[in-house]
């Protein structure tokens, strides 16, 4: 209900007003405007401004939108861990799904370097990958900090393995795009393939899993992500002693 674009604009008084609602939220929705104004200490014109702010028409428009967005909170009802995997395992891993796996494995496979790129729980899941990757003879490592300076020339011929549920977060694909241009081969591991990182990416491996919000907070399941890492890295793994069986 409050973006940050909002409470960037917000003045002292609506900050004020923002952090009282924020920690009153079951009070507010059946206060009347003057007793909120009473407990605020803050006019009844500069409430009505607020609440135009967070484009509501009135006091009243926003206690609705308040009540609605506490509602959704409370009413959350969260399945079980089951029904995402059972939910990836029938949209995703059917058709060319393992064809990515492969694919993924080679360019791996014939890349000196391999990076983990992700932000937030993403990053977590970097690491992780990274580590994975390593403890099969792989040896990566990861960048979780979205700032991470890059402007290497020793990053041709390597793959960077970039995560993001969303493939729209800008700070990643800051990252994907500077590692791009430093001659990094792309694979991405994103929900869908309709988003900008995947569109940018040499490989793309999309899971369609829903998406789950609590608040404002994206806590949709990365059993999936898992999957792709794991069996990813078995798949290099299990190349690389094909190839030297071979020679």
């Amino acid at each position: 209900m409050f973006t940050n674009e909002m409470i960037q604009s917000f003045n002292d008084l609506e900050m004020l007003l923002y952090n009282y609602v924020t920690k009153n939220i079951e009070k507010v929705i059946y206060m009347r405007i003057r007793e909120l104004s009473d407990e605020t200490h803050v006019s009844t014109s500069s409430i009505l401004r607020f609440c135009r702010k967070l484009n509501c028409d009135g006091f009243s428009e926003f206690k609705i939108k308040l009540k609605l967005y506490l509602d959704r909170n409370e009413q959350e009802n969260l399945k079980s861990t089951k029904y995402y995997l059972s939910e990836f395992l029938e949209r995703t891993m059917k058709g060319n799904f393992e064809t990515y796996i492969h694919e993924t494995a080679e360019m791996v496979n014939q890349s000196n370097k391999v990076i983990f790129v992700g932000t937030g729980s993403s990053g977590i899941l970097a690491e992780y990958g990274a580590r994975y990757f390593s403890s099969l003879g792989k040896f990566s490592t990861f960048i979780k900090d979205p700032f991470y300076p890059i402007n290497s020339k020793e990053l041709k011929n390597s793959t960077a393995i970039i995560l993001s549920v969303s493939g729209e977060t800008d700070h990643t694909l800051h990252l994907a795009n500077q590692l791009k241009l430093e001659g990094c081969n792309i694979i991405s591991i994103t929900n869908s393939k309709n988003c900008q990182l995947a569109k940018i990416s040499d490989i793309n491996i999309a899971y369609y899993v829903t998406e789950v919000y609590i608040g404002e907070s994206n806590i949709t399941s990365q059993l999936p992500v898992m999957y792709i890492l794991e069996e990813s890295a078995h798949t290099v793994k299990r190349n690389s002693k094909k190839n030297t069986t071979e020679l």
